[in-house]
């Protein structure tokens, strides 16, 4: 697949996370995606980012950084959102804060495959403490 074909199904998977376009995702995950090594499937994955939405009414996802290398893509997301309770253990109760996550895709099939997510859990305790 084209490096620049890729990046564009991306961007428009961020997009439908962004639209909370839940009945969209089965066109950007596939039936059996992992994320961070856990088997979730579609669904799972539906949850995960439903309860994350949940949790913060505010959640919207900004590319800070993006590389694609077929079948990958690396990408460095940034958020100012206020978390309503417990954001990754930490008591941020309504507050804003500001943080990255580093994310790597593999895709199949133009689909997303597998996710390994690591989000910078250092910088929210830094504004929280």
């Amino acid at each position: 697949m084209d490096p620049a074909r890729l990046a564009d199904i991306y961007r428009s998977y961020i997009d439908c996370l962004n639209a909370q376009e839940w009945q969209a995702l089965n066109r950007f995950v596939r039936d059996d995606v992992q994320h961070n090594g856990r088997l979730l499937g579609e669904r799972g994955y539906r949850e995960m980012l439903e309860q994350n939405f949940s949790e913060i009414p505010d959640l919207r996802f900004e590319i800070a950084l993006l590389v694609s290398q077929p079948p990958l893509i690396a990408s460095r997301l940034a958020f100012h959102c206020t978390p309503k309770a417990t954001f990754r253990g930490v008591a941020v109760n309504g507050r804003q804060v500001s943080f990255t996550e580093n994310v790597f895709y593999e895709f199949r099939d133009e689909k997303i495959a597998r996710v390994w997510s690591v989000i910078d859990k250092a910088a929210i305790e830094a504004q929280i403490g």
